[in-house]
């Protein structure tokens, strides 16, 4: 049987392939085009894409060393030098940094993806490796979608992808809802269940996932990529698929004003 570390190494391997076959076919209208990061163009999300990469993968290897993880003045360097690059320099150079993540965690030995603990500048204690590759396969996948719905408006979420992220967030990473959600949008406590699974998003005094939702006071129907966008504030009504809605106490908009994005 698979581990949570393996399926997130793989759906980040699945990410990248999709980015890569992409990104050569951009062209430089598209580049400077709108994205579905609403403040950045395309080519700005593959900067932030690439630079992260490049971030996380000093991160993942201060780790594997034993040694400091690099600090907020190596972030902002690299920052700054992707940042001076022109929209083609980003979109060169995105894929390289994308495949040196991936293939990190790749090398990585059963025991290590097991037991290796990664700090991180903005934590206040190590986490695994597979949540450190999940909170990575959140990012991938939503600003890959950014890239993608520059190009094509019906563009969705890698699906495994999307069902590694929402048993992300049931588990160790729950505490990213806590920070993104508003709780406070909703005016009664909500337990909405995603589709017939047991999963659902609880909104109390803050927001979490839970792996067993219990009594359900509202439903959403769609797919896992849909819940995915919903917690980025994605799932915009221009880009909504028809299968969506939500039925009971809360509705598809309430809900979007609890998950407003970043």
């Amino acid at each position: 049987m698979t581990t949570l570390a393996d399926r997130t190494i793989t759906a980040l391997r699945s990410l990248h392939d999709e980015l890569a076959a992409l990104v050569p076919t951009l062209t430089d209208d598209q580049l400077t085009g709108r994205s579905g990061a609403s403040e950045w163009t395309v080519a700005q999300v593959l900067s932030h894409l690439g630079s992260g990469g490049e971030i996380t993968l000093a991160t993942y290897q201060a780790a594997l060393d034993g040694a400091e993880a690099p600090g907020q003045d190596f972030n902002e360097s690299v920052w700054d030098r992707w940042n001076a690059m022109s929209p083609q320099e980003q979109a060169a150079g995105v894929t390289g940094r994308s495949a040196a993540v991936v293939e990190f965690l790749e090398a990585l030995s059963p025991e290590q993806r097991e037991t290796l603990q990664v700090k991180l500048g903005f934590m206040p204690f190590p986490l695994s490796i597979a949540a450190v590759a999940g909170m990575r396969l959140q990012e991938a996948a939503l600003h890959t979608w950014d890239v993608q719905v520059g190009v094509d408006t019906a563009a969705r979420v890698n699906a495994a992808a999307a069902d590694v992220l929402i048993e992300q967030l049931s588990g160790e990473l729950g505490f990213m809802l806590g920070f993104a959600g508003k709780a406070d949008a909703l005016s009664a406590p909500a337990r909405v269940r995603i589709g017939t699974s047991d999963i659902g998003i609880v909104i109390t005094d803050s927001v979490s996932v839970a792996s067993s939702v219990g009594d359900a006071t509202a439903t959403f129907h769609g797919q896992p990529e849909s819940v995915v966008r919903l917690f980025g504030g994605r799932l915009t009504p221009a880009h909504t698929p028809s299968d969506v809605r939500v039925e009971g106490n809360v509705s598809l908009e309430d809900l979007r004003r609890v998950f407003p994005g970043y």
